[in-house]
């Protein structure tokens, strides 16, 4: 079996316990000898392999009891696996999402971090600069390069520990390794959206065998 997580940049898969990534654009060439199931973001993707029958959406099962309008299936996953907790998707953005006994209160989004490295080189040559994983957020910078990653990555952290409170901040994407260093009451799990798609399959098994 074969599950795909698509989204804007890079598509995701798990296949025999390994995670591989490849690029959204060669994603195009792709042709699977089996089936895939996969949960997209990407609407020309999902354009593209919608009706093929290697593909497989779950996208239509995934339900939580939400108002939120237009939450995208990636949040949705990542929300149907907990139950009480706040879910940090760290990737090309950073979407934050709270749920309570089982409800979506809701959540909000944020540009990822490349895409903020990418913002402040757009201003000026001189805000090109590469982010300080190591950077002191309780100690006001002395230098820019320093300055910039403090600017990504303070506000990050203290939007996200102001909505989490004392809850549990359960981080995955790319970043969520490097985000989830700064919470005390952080879990880093890699696999998250993928354990939710195998939830599914196994909750449907009876529709979609």
């Amino acid at each position: 079996m074969i599950l795909c997580d698509i989204g804007n940049t890079n598509a995701s898969f798990l296949q025999n316990g390994k995670i591989t990534h490849i690029k959204v654009s060669e994603f195009k060439n792709y042709k699977p000898n089996e089936k895939v199931y996969f949960i997209c973001v990407n609407e020309e993707i999902l354009r593209m392999i919608d009706n093929d029958e290697m593909f497989v959406n779950l996208e239509p099962y995934f339900e939580i009891d939400t108002i939120y309008q237009g939450l995208g299936v990636d949040r949705k996953a990542g929300c149907y696996m907990i139950n009480d907790g706040v879910i940090v998707d760290a990737g090309s953005a950073i979407t934050v999402d709270i749920m309570a006994n089982s409800l979506h209160l809701g959540g909000y989004i944020l540009p990822g971090i490349a895409s903020m490295l990418n913002a402040y080189k757009s201003i000026s040559p001189r805000l090109d600069v590469t982010l300080n994983s190591q950077i002191d957020i309780d100690a006001l910078p002395q230098k820019t390069s320093d300055a910039v990653s403090y600017g990504i990555i303070k506000p990050i952290i203290t939007l996200i520990s102001k909505l989490a409170g004392s809850k549990k901040v359960y981080f995955t994407g790319g970043d969520g390794d490097f985000l989830s260093k700064f919470f005390k009451n952080a879990i880093c799990d890699k696999m998250l959206i993928f354990r939710a798609m195998q939830k599914i399959i196994d909750e449907k098994k009876e529709i979609l065998k």
